[in-house]
């Protein structure tokens, strides 16, 4: 796969690096529309190498990752208003508010319980 990426860049840098001045505008376009081409074959091969790794994760994202995901989404309000992610010695990881986010809103429950 890395020869693949050298290779079209080197075509792509060659095709860039020819004289301008022998080219009019009819050729310069031929010439970009045929990269294009070239690029958009090599991208739809490392897509049919990479589908079946894909099929293979999908199960995998489906019954772990978003729910996940989605659960994070119930409990953050907006993402941009925490700061990154920090692991703390024992292990814990933990998501700190950013001290300049809006006021957080939570819902609170019947008995004024507090879901975190």
């Amino acid at each position: 796969m890395k020869h693949v990426i050298a290779v079209s860049l080197t075509a792509g840098a060659l095709a860039l690096a020819t004289p301008a001045e022998a080219q009019d505008d009819s050729d310069l376009s031929e010439g970009l529309g045929l990269l294009g081409e070239g690029a958009q074959m090599i991208l739809e091969g490392l897509m049919e190498e990479m589908r079946p790794m894909l099929e293979e994760a999908r199960p995998y994202f489906e019954e772990e990752v978003l729910p996940f995901l989605n659960r994070m989404g119930e409990l953050m309000d907006d993402v941009t208003s925490y700061e990154l992610p920090e692991r703390l010695p024992n292990g814990d990881i933990i998501i700190r508010r950013s001290p300049d986010a809006p006021p957080f809103d939570p819902e609170v429950g019947e008995n004024g319980d507090v879901e975190l």
